[in-house]
């Protein structure tokens, strides 16, 4: 497949410690991010199963394709952004499609230190969702 892998320190999104991110690079490297990342998630959480079954460690580390991970978390601040200035505008809650819990934690961050909206979690499995109301 011709993939070039790099491992880098990053912060964890607890922003407590730094947890290596290996981002992966080439030419049919967007085969492994999948239906909106759906296959990077599952290999990530294979690869994790794997550390820690050899170091018998929980080690957080993250995989990146071509920085897909990175465009996504600022795709999804951005609509959350924009929903609530119009959840402002008109005054009625939003909700927003179904995400992994990983994808609402984005959006339920990127809020939460707006004043005039709040976010909650509704739905189960795989069709929970985030719902943006007014405050």
């Amino acid at each position: 497949m011709g993939v070039e892998v790099v491992c880098n320190l990053t912060q964890a999104s607890s922003g407590e410690e730094l947890a290596p991110l290996f981002e992966l690079e080439g030419e049919d490297s967007g085969l492994l991010i999948g239906r909106r990342g759906e296959t990077l998630r599952s290999l990530q959480l294979i690869v994790r199963l794997i550390v820690m079954n050899k170091t018998d460690q929980r080690i957080n580390l993250s995989l990146d394709v071509e920085g897909y991970d990175t465009r996504r978390q600022q795709s999804l601040k951005n609509l959350a952004k924009r929903v609530a200035q119009r959840v402002v505008k008109t005054g009625r809650a939003i909700e927003l499609e179904p995400m992994s819990s990983r994808d609402r934690r984005v959006v339920h961050m990127a809020l939460s230190e707006k004043d005039d909206v709040y976010t909650e979690s509704s739905g189960d499995g795989y069709g929970r969702r985030v719902v943006i109301s007014p405050h």
